[in-house]
């Protein structure tokens, strides 16, 4: 596959100058702003003069690759921009991919259109439950009360 990307990468598949987020949403690379920075963290010399660290954020409200219902659902969501950083491997080549694999992450799960509930009835037996141990509870109570006129 072109670009390094393989096909594990899950719903944010990094192919061709594009991140595709779902069906019809697609984000075009070059949207993308990348910050490099020092990896905290033990790691010896390498890790301290290197800026393996990514972090990427992508602008939600000026991007023209998103369609107007996946921006208007990112927004109210996610807010304007989103940011997401990595920083866990040891090359920055790894931790960018890791870091577009998590912005993708984020932005579908953002799309996800959550199913309404619909509000059951309480099955007979559960009714019956519910009652015996509220009369349960009662009885317990009353018990109390009488052993307990005792001012002491």
């Amino acid at each position: 596959m072109p670009d390094g990307a393989d096909s594990t990468d899950g719903p944010s598949t990094a192919l061709g100058g594009v991140l595709r987020v779902a069906p019809g949403v697609v984000i075009r690379l070059d949207e993308l702003d990348w910050r490099f920075s020092a990896a905290g963290g033990p790691g010896g010399q390498h890790a301290n003069t290197s800026n393996t660290r990514a972090e990427v954020t992508f602008d939600i409200a000026a991007s023209p690759s998103l369609p107007g219902w996946a921006r208007a659902r990112l927004t109210s969501r996610l807010g304007d921009r989103v940011s997401v950083s990595a920083g866990e491997r040891r090359s920055q080549a790894q931790n960018r991919r890791l870091a577009l694999e998590r912005l993708g992450e984020r932005l579908a799960s953002a799309l996800e259109v959550e199913r309404p509930r619909r509000p059951t009835r309480p099955t007979g037996s559960s009714q019956r439950r519910r009652l015996e141990e509220k009369r349960r509870r009662g009885q317990l109570k009353r018990q109390r009360r009488a052993s307990g006129d005792d001012p002491g």
